[in-house]
């Protein structure tokens, strides 16, 4: 039975976040569920991805597993009743249909915000995991490395990555590029409701940044800071922390301004303030700029950024797929020409095994000089007569039809009798 790759697939497009939260894996629980995988199942590719929006098992076999395979998750997680959200896994069971998705994830055209770079990284990570488990073989290797190549491509020759997207990643990207002269800025977030917790999510991106947070609720300050590495202020210590910050963003919902221009005047600016309000209703004045030396972005100068690079992504979207079909194209290819070399491996072994035979029984009085001669003689015949069957497979390869040819020349040559002597 030939092995095919499959994939299971629970994302932001099958699920809504309290059913992802569920299932959401982190690293050690994907290391374990490989090691299962490997243990239970003798697979020697697969590969886990998981994010906020996705988590996803990629993995090659003769059989579909992805009931156990859920099953595994589920027990991971501590979830005795899985079974009953198997509604919310998309099940790949087509060898071409995965590659494809597999790519389309990688690139993030089935991101929630189109183009993301961030699942390209967090690709990169699953596949080092495989990788360092040993459940990355010569298909897992080829393909990941296609994939990248291919990544590759979409930035270089389309405006597919050009810009940020998302209203989060503008905002670090603002800050970036405003603080570029800055060293070890301070930046502090305010408020980590849900646009809060993604801007502190991507402050990962600014990894010479000293981050602070605050929340009303201390509690969730310190849920979303501790796996990021980031310092909780007190909310009653917020505006200190303020005065501290080179760069200020609130994200906090209130009736009226929480930030003033009366309060920012009492702060003493060396050289700038950077103010980002991403609240609806504003949390801050806009009337703070007329203090020298602070500079205010809102929530609808990042939104005209991130929609103007959102309508770039989605016109490269034709060009990306383009991409895609080429990539998979070739890599199809070369799965082709794999599937086939068991076979002529097979034949050659076969016929040197002939070769050695017939050259023991005819030669064993022959001097060196003339056993040299008809060695290579033979070798040369060999050669030529392989040369017909190798052509006839590649070409059965592009045709779709090399299991066809790989049976008859199996039959021709009675492979599998040789195969079970050996």
């Amino acid at each position: 039975m030939q092995i095919k790759f499959r994939a299971i697939s629970l994302s932001h497009k099958t699920a809504p976040v309290q059913i992802r939260e569920l299932i959401s894996l982190d690293e050690q629980s994907i290391q374990r569920i490989l090691l299962k995988l490997k243990e239970f199942f003798s697979l020697s590719d697969a590969l886990i991805i998981s994010t906020c929006n996705r988590t996803e098992v990629y993995y090659g076999h003769e059989l579909d597993l992805s009931t156990e395979i859920i099953k595994l998750v589920g027990l991971e997680r501590g979830m005795t009743d899985v079974v009953n959200y198997l509604e919310y896994f998309k099940v790949i069971d087509d060898d071409l249909e995965a590659i494809n998705h597999l790519f389309r994830v990688s690139m993030g055209l089935e991101a929630q915000v189109v183009g993301d770079i961030q699942i390209s990284n967090q690709v990169k990570r699953a596949y080092q995991t495989a990788a360092d488990m040993e459940l990355a073989g010569p298909f897992l290797h080829r393909l990941m490395h296609t994939i990248f190549f291919t990544n590759k491509r979409i930035v270089q020759e389309t405006a597919f990555r050009d810009g940020a997207a998302s209203l989060s990643y503008a905002t670090i990207e603002l800050i970036e590029s405003l603080t570029s002269n800055t060293y070890q800025p301070r930046v502090l977030l305010i408020g980590v409701g849900e646009i809060g917790e993604d801007v502190a999510k991507n402050m990962v991106y600014l990894p010479e940044a000293q981050v602070k947070i605050t929340n009303r609720t201390q509690s969730r300050a310190e849920e979303i800071a501790a796996p990021l590495g980031f310092e909780v202020v007190p909310f009653d210590q917020c505006t200190q922390a303020m005065e501290e910050a080179d760069v200020i963003v609130c994200s906090i919902m209130k009736n009226e301004p929480f930030i003033t221009k009366e309060l920012v005047r009492k702060f003493e600016i060396p050289s700038y303030k950077l103010f980002v309000d991403l609240s609806v209703p504003r949390s801050i004045e806009t009337s703070i700029e007329d203090v020298p030396g602070v500079i205010l972005y809102n929530v609808d100068n990042i939104r005209s950024k991130a929609s103007e690079a959102l309508e770039k992504r989605l016109a490269a979207i034709p060009q990306v797929e383009f991409i895609i079909g080429e990539s998979i194209e070739e890599f199809q290819n070369w799965k082709k020409e794999m599937m086939v070399s068991p076979t002529i491996n097979k034949l050659k072994q076969s016929l040197e095994q002939i070769r050695q035979e017939e050259l023991s029984r005819y030669l064993k009085n022959v001097g060196e000089k003339e056993y040299v001669l008809i060695d290579k003689i033979t070798k040369s015949m060999m050669q030529k007569i392989l040369k017909v069957p190798v052509v006839q497979l590649r070409a059965a390869c592009k045709r779709d039809q090399a299991e066809e040819m790989i049976e008859i020349i199996t039959d021709l040559f009675d492979l599998e009798k040789v195969t079970a002597e050996k």
